[in-house]
């Protein structure tokens, strides 16, 4: 009897060095991946604060408030420190997500919606399946759309009424190459959010005399919003870091606040992606203090939405 319970409080204590071992080792690898983003947001800020502290080769001190209210950014081959403004592209950038958005959402969410509850079986699985690859293509893709198709569409439509664009390039094209790219996120995570409403939600709206497209639409909808706006919150995160697709089709606007859509644009990303074709000097190192605005702009974003949907989150079906 006492050998019986040797064995069994050795392996007792086996057992607890074994999951002693596995939990650092799983705290080891939540550590490495979560200080990730220390890292990365410790580079880019390190290097973001060096031109408003330095003399920079004597061009001077970049001027903050400057930088971050002014609406030129270096026309022509004038350097000089406080040339580098970016109050105009933060509110272009804004301007351009909302709107895509504003495009993409109801699409994105009514597609999933019929994928979901009104499609047959096998046209959902179908549907599914390019939603997924949709999500899945690289933003280059999607740019080059947009520059082969999408602009000579806007440019033939400014055409019609009269307006010369440049080539199409404008905030209408890179609305709707974004709208394009962010569809099948929204798509995709609202698809989920409406297969996990509860069935008997359902039943009893329908066993209350309500049609299926009235319950779909007032019920199955308004259970699943919670899901539907974090898709609305990712979608928009998409939009703000996209770089690659949206310099093909923005035309560069380097001055001036402008909300016609038919006009050129420019974006934090794209600025810092136009940039990084020097290494050192203050050309190169402003674009990652533009880098430290993108982060701070997409946080505060998200604090945002998340607000506005623990407010809606709440389920009150009537």
């Amino acid at each position: 009897m006492q050998h019986v319970t040797l064995i069994k409080k050795t392996k007792f204590q086996k057992n607890a060095v074994v999951d002693q071992f596995v939990k650092a080792l799983l705290f080891s690898f939540a550590l490495l991946a979560s200080s990730f983003i220390f890292i990365v947001a410790g580079v880019i800020l390190v290097k973001g604060v060096t031109p408003f502290f330095s003399d920079n080769n004597g061009l001077g001190s970049v001027n903050f408030f400057k930088f971050l209210t002014g609406n030129t950014w270096l026309i022509g081959e004038s350097f000089h420190s406080n040339l580098y403004s970016i109050g105009f592209i933060i509110v272009s950038t804004m301007f351009i997500a909302f709107l895509s958005l504003f495009l993409s959402f109801p699409i994105g969410v009514l597609t999933a919606l019929f994928i979901a509850k009104i499609a047959p079986k096998k046209l959902a699985e179908l549907l599914r399946t390019v939603i997924e690859i949709l999500a899945s293509i690289p933003s280059i893709i999607y740019g080059l759309f947009g520059a082969g198709i999408v602009l000579k569409i806007v440019y033939d439509l400014s055409a019609m009424f009269g307006y010369q664009s440049k080539g199409g390039n404008s905030i209408l094209s890179s609305v709707i190459v974004l709208a394009i790219m962010t569809i099948p996120t929204i798509a995709s995570i609202s698809e989920v959010a409406i297969r996990s409403v509860d069935k008997t939600l359902e039943h009893g709206s329908l066993a209350l005399g309500a049609s299926k497209m009235q319950t779909n639409f007032k019920v199955v909808l308004a259970a699943a919003k919670s899901g539907i706006f974090t898709s609305a919150i990712l979608g928009i995160g998409r939009v703000l870091g996209e770089a690659t697709a949206v310099s093909l089709v923005a035309g560069g606007r380097r001055s001036g606040y402008s909300f016609n859509i038919l006009d050129t644009t420019s974006t934090l990303t794209t600025i810092m992606l136009e940039g990084m074709k020097e290494t050192t000097g203050l050309d190169y190192d402003i674009r990652f203090s533009v880098g430290i605005i993108l982060m701070v702009v997409i946080l505060l974003t998200n604090l945002i939405l998340n607000a506005v949907k623990r407010r809606v989150g709440n389920v009150n079906v009537k």
